[in-house]
């Protein structure tokens, strides 16, 4: 199956549709035995301005056992905001698409989460969303976002008490992120995106383990690629 999202966007950025409200309630379990990819198709506009989402930080909320759906228009939203991060190199546009930093003190059982949060994974985002840009290069200006496959498929439940976590979380590798420059397709991956109340959200954007301060891309190829499955936490 299939699922498609369309969002009207500028030539090197896009500009998606304001979101509701953070996600609750519950979902089922999601289908093992095929694939939904989320589409991001981009328009050209003359608007140029970084997508929007909810004030309301989802982080402070509890989590929920909802399983996240790539039709969500708010992750839509998010995954524009992730777009034009990359192609603009603004890496605060590209923050409503990263794991929530409330979040993550709730759900990390490690000292001082938040120091964590922010000079570790916060840190790596940005260096990464960099690096990403830098691969656009001169292209930059002129890439546009054709989609984001996610395969749900290989999505799976780490339990609280895992990876040193207290609360539980669905995880998905290996996520595509596919762009046009020129007609001429590329991509590159997200390395994980982990669950927060029924959300999708970027944890590692160019690699889960790394050696080094320097940011890196993931898997970057000329064509589409495949989402590819790694078990990760």
């Amino acid at each position: 199956m299939l699922a498609s999202v369309v969002v009207a966007g500028a030539t090197g950025a896009m500009v998606a549709p304001t979101a509701t409200e953070g996600r609750a309630g519950s979902a089922p379990a999601p289908d093992h035995a095929g694939k939904i990819a989320s589409t991001v198709r981009a328009t050209t506009t003359t608007t140029v301005s970084p997508p929007t989402t909810s004030t309301t930080d989802p982080g402070v909320l509890p989590q929920t056992g909802a399983f996240p759906s790539t039709s969500d228009p708010i992750f839509t939203a998010e995954m524009a905001a992730l777009w034009h991060g990359v192609s603009t190199g603004a890496v605060q546009d590209a923050l409503p698409a990263f794991f929530p930093e409330a979040a993550y003190v709730q759900l990390k059982a490690v000292p001082n989460a938040q120091g964590d949060f922010v000079v570790r994974l916060e840190a790596e985002y940005a260096q990464d969303l960099i690096a990403a840009h830098q691969l656009l290069g001169g292209a930059a200006a002129t890439a546009e976002l054709v989609r984001v496959d996610v395969n749900s498929a290989y999505a799976h439940w780490v339990p609280a008490g895992a990876c040193y976590n207290d609360v539980g979380y669905f995880e998905v590798p290996n996520s595509r992120v596919v762009y046009s420059v020129n007609g001429q397709v590329s991509s590159f991956g997200i390395a994980s995106m982990v669950s927060w109340r029924g959300g999708w959200y970027v944890i590692h954007l160019g690699a889960v383990l790394r050696s080094g301060g320097v940011g890196q891309v993931d898997d970057p190829q000329s064509g589409p690629g495949s989402p590819t499955y790694y078990p990760t936490c």
